[in-house]
């Protein structure tokens, strides 16, 4: 399956800056996969030592500091040629290896010539240990679950995909695409962006291979969930992870401590929730009180939204049967469109550099389901999973905070249109936001 994530390798790999690399990404989201497809493409030969498989390779990092050393005991134990530029070097599974990570300094300072590239499941949870964090000597790259995009391209719609990436005017697209792409849509919020998933469905059509896969991948996690230091944080994590549907099918999506147990409180279950959040398995979305710079300004600490990874594992989470697929725009609207807003913020979590977030007041009641920073712009983004598309809260947001306000956007299942400050945009167009933005504050 092509993933576009191949393109920013290629760019690692040709950077005169290039440093050793950490690949971030949870588990089964292909890491392994895309670093060897990457060493086949652009290689002469891979590398590839998995410290998971063989954890006696740990030791030559453990006694000596040499670079040159850990390379020549390595090309012996695994019987892999290393050849300075030529070679793809992959450490696998290095999550729980600091010492591997650690030396990563040495192989920027004295082996530059080597090429790199670590990955591991859990690594965020790994590099928030001070003890093996090589500051400033390694680049990093964060590999989430396959776009939308991804995903029309692995099954057979490249055609699609390409005609997507050729709309340069904002217009309504035709039927002859529009509709297509909406019922792709469809089955993509059913398998979701997991590589495995998505290939029981492209290559073997098989729904039910497609339940049982999505199925693994949660029990992995929830088995990973007893990683944390402190083991009795284990339940407080699962609790935390299986509450995240129904907090999302409540019309106010701010998370509630006591949907996760009667009681519960945010002193208990803090770092529970911060075990989950540095291991990427949930996105924490924080309120904001105003479109402000920086951000990070008006957030608001105590209340945010959470939402899963990946909107396929959302939906089997919560066990919502693939057969909606069939029913009309049920799966837009099931749980109060909690899969199109899941579904929208993992396509804006790969365009923007800052994590978005949402606003809303009491009294009455207005919420903007997102807020993102472009530049130094700040947009309102509202969800709407029908075609009913009336925003009170985008209005709200437009009277109270006025001039600041260039562009308010909307993602729905209407066509691409700008009605004067009000871009929407089809939820099938999400991995073009960005784009698109820029091509309606260019006409405003």
């Amino acid at each position: 399956m092509e993933r576009l994530i191949l393109e920013r390798l290629l760019k690692w790999k040709n950077s005169s800056y290039r440093k050793p690399l950490i690949l971030k990404g949870v588990r089964q989201v292909g890491k392994t996969w895309v670093l060897k497809e990457f060493g086949r493409r652009y290689y002469e030969n891979t590398a590839y030592f998995n410290f998971d498989e063989h954890e006696e390779y740990k030791q030559f990092f453990e006694t000596t500091k040499d670079v040159n050393r850990i390379l020549q005991n390595l090309m012996f134990a695994g019987g892999q040629k290393i050849s300075p530029g030529k070679t793809l070097i992959i450490f696998d599974e290095v999550q729980d290896c600091p010492k591997v990570i650690n030396s990563m300094k040495y192989f920027c300072e004295n082996a530059p010539e080597y090429h790199i590239a670590c990955a591991g499941s859990l690594l965020g949870i790994a590099l928030s240990k001070p003890s093996s964090f090589p500051v400033g000597k390694v680049n990093f790259m964060q590999i989430d679950p396959m776009t939308f995009t991804e995903f029309l391209m692995a099954n057979g719609d490249d055609n699609l995909a390409a005609y997507l990436n050729t709309v340069d005017v904002i217009e309504p697209l035709p039927d002859a695409f529009f509709n297509p792409l909406y019922e792709k849509l469809k089955m993509y919020y059913v398998t979701g962006g997991m590589p495995e998933s998505v290939l029981m469905w492209t290559e073997a059509r098989d729904i039910n291979a497609m339940q049982e896969t999505l199925s693994n991948i949660i029990g992995a996690y929830e088995r990973d969930f007893a990683k944390h230091p402190d083991i009795s944080e284990f339940p407080k994590i699962s609790m935390l992870w299986k509450s995240i549907p129904s907090q999302l099918a409540r019309e106010n999506k701010k998370f509630i401590y006591k949907a996760v147990k009667e009681g519960a409180r945010a002193r208990e279950y803090g770092d529970a929730l911060q075990w989950l959040v540095d291991a990427r398995l949930v996105h924490k979305i924080y309120r904001s009180s105003k479109p402000g710079l920086p951000v990070s300004a008006y957030d608001d600490l105590s209340a945010f939204k959470l939402y899963l990874v990946d909107v396929g594992l959302l939906r089997r989470l919560a066990m919502l049967a693939p057969s909606a697929f069939g029913e009309g725009n049920r799966l837009f609207t099931e749980f109060k469109g909690a899969l199109s807003e899941n579904y929208v913020l993992q396509s804006l979590l790969t365009q923007l550099e800052v994590t978005p977030r949402y606003w809303s007041q009491t009294n009455p009641p207005y919420e903007v389901d997102f807020m993102i920073q472009r530049e130094n712009d700040i947009f309102p983004v509202e969800v709407k999973s029908e075609t009913n598309t009336a925003g009170r809260s985008l209005k709200k947001f437009k009277e109270l905070f006025g001039d600041t306000v260039k562009l308010r956007i909307r993602f729905s299942l209407d066509n691409l249109k700008l009605d004067d400050d009000v871009l929407n945009i089809p939820l099938f167009m999400a991995d073009h936001a960005d784009r698109l933005i820029g091509l309606a504050l260019r006409r405003i």
